[in-house]
């Protein structure tokens, strides 16, 4: 398997479009390697990244109490 993904590639493999694959490279908010004048990302960096947006999910009660607080 490879090691680096181009931009396209990184945005097939996250599920997402290309164009945003390019807004969090030009916001640094993944870190990516130049070869020459080419983009290549890191498929760690993509794993960690996906991973550092995880949300855990609520239980039953928690939802319940977390919608009276609001209310």
């Amino acid at each position: 398997m490879k090691k680096y993904l181009t931009v396209d590639e990184a945005a097939e493999y996250l599920g997402t479009g290309v164009r945003f694959v390019r807004r969090i490279i030009a916001e640094r908010r993944i870190p990516f390697h130049k070869v020459g004048k080419f983009v290549r990302l890191k498929i760690d960096d993509l794993d960690a990244f996906a991973e550092a947006g995880r949300v855990e999910a609520f239980d039953r009660s928690a939802v319940r109490r977390h919608i009276r607080r609001a209310s």
